[in-house]
């Protein structure tokens, strides 16, 4: 067995969206540059591996956690939220609903997600032969009214896909050098903040 490659910290990343928005795909193309038309919907979570060399010359452990988007697991992939420290959050330019669910994501996300943590919004599949419904427009307005940074990316192609994460890999960084306890990384809220009520 190889000896595992050395590394500063490993990053926790969340790919969230509605079901069949390519998040699967997404992933296999970042990991292995592939595509494959078909995939089954992926059940509760799955995740993967690829350690990335930042611009400063930081190596990353990157965990790239897919989670099924399928209403009725939701409340199992909030679970996934403690220890993350960056989400792609992904809709399908050609189905308007995946676009209008982004704001439920978000929702959830505030909820349960740390308040440092970085978020980047992908607009996938922009090489569909299906008819777009959502604008390129529609989806930056979208993004600066939650003051994201937005990708237009293609798994398919292969366009976009790097590009974006290395991005929120860098915003990571940045929020992780602040941090004296690199390897012993929390962005968890603090438990008062949101405390429970009872009755």
């Amino acid at each position: 067995m190889e000896e595992e490659e050395k590394f500063d910290y490993t990053a926790k990343i969340l790919l969230l969206g509605d079901s069949s928005v390519g998040k699967t795909c997404f992933i296999k193309r970042y990991i292995d540059n592939t595509f494959q038309d078909a995939y089954l919907s992926t059940i509760g979570f799955d995740f993967k591996l690829k350690f990335v060399t930042l611009d400063d010359g930081t190596v990353v452990k990157v965990q790239l956690w897919d989670t099924a988007g399928q209403e009725r697991f939701r409340t199992i992939a909030k679970s996934y939220y403690k220890g993350a420290h960056g989400i792609i959050l992904i809709y399908d330019v050609t189905s308007k609903k995946t676009y209008l669910s982004i704001k439920t994501w978000i929702n959830q996300i505030k909820e349960q997600a740390s308040n440092k943590i970085s978020i980047i919004l992908v607009a996938n599949k922009i090489d569909s032969e299906d008819p777009r419904e959502v604008t390129t427009e529609q989806g930056e307005n979208l993004a600066k009214n939650y003051g994201l940074s937005i990708y237009e990316a293609s798994a398919k192609e292969g366009i976009n896909i790097t590009e974006s994460i290395k991005a929120l890999l860098e915003d990571i960084n940045k929020n992780i050098s602040t941090m004296t306890n690199p390897n012993n990384i929390s962005l968890d809220k603090d438990k008062d903040e949101n405390p429970k009520k009872c009755c």
